[in-house]
């Protein structure tokens, strides 16, 4: 009996290496998900129609410099995050690192990352997931891809799909934004919330990310 390994049916091909984007990947982003949006899903039953295409956040970032915590390292490709100074001194060499921030849409508000000429960036098939290390710890991304759209490769991670709890855009937006925070490590009162709004279903936003962190 001949006995070799495993493949899956379908492997998506190995995309070309992405091309570093320079500026804030934030309204290329807008761009692309409202086309998305006029073009396919405002007519679904699941969308949220309180909520708007708005990208938010978006900083640069380096994964750590040690070979042995690289992007490329272990199973699900785990980078562990730099400290601040290390940070640092990588913007003073030029290595300014990829873009990390949050998309906000009718049908879901997902983590992102950006090839920014950094180290955190890997480039992988679509549909393939790769763990990454931040502050708040591993994190699951998935890979995407579309040659001829606004950003032509990105990774994600979910956070609410759909998202039908935030009642307004603003509950949204700090509920993108308090997930952001936690990821990096940043405290509470670091992240904006609309002052003339308490909606219940925002305020445990947090939590509900760290249980989702926690169950990863």
């Amino acid at each position: 009996m001949t006995t070799g390994i495993r493949k899956a049916a379908f492997q998506a091909p190995r995309p070309a290496p992405a091309e570093p984007i320079s500026d804030n990947p934030a309204a290329r982003l807008e761009a692309m998900y409202r086309r998305i949006w006029l073009a396919s899903m405002r007519d679904l039953p699941f969308v949220n129609l309180a909520l708007s295409v708005e990208a938010v956040g978006f900083r640069r970032w380096q994964a750590a410099s040690d070979p042995t915590s690289s992007s490329g390292a272990g199973p699900y490709g785990e980078a562990a995050p730099r400290s601040a100074a290390s940070r640092e001194r990588s913007s003073s060499d030029g290595l300014l690192g990829d873009w990390v921030g949050a998309v906000i849409t009718p049908w879901f508000i997902n983590l992102f990352i950006v090839p920014g000429g950094g180290d955190l960036w890997s480039d992988r098939p679509s549909g393939e997931r790769c763990r990454l290390v931040f502050p708040i710890g591993p994190l699951e991304f998935i890979a995407d891809d579309d040659a001829s759209a606004e950003v032509p490769a990105y990774q994600y991670c979910p956070l609410f799909a759909p998202p039908g709890q935030f009642a307004s855009q603003a509950a949204a937006r700090a509920g993108a934004m308090a997930a952001l925070n936690a990821m990096f490590g940043m405290p509470d009162e670091d992240c904006p919330r609309p002052a003339a709004e308490a909606d219940p279903l925002l305020l445990p936003a947090r939590r509900r990310f760290l249980r989702r962190v926690a169950r990863r």
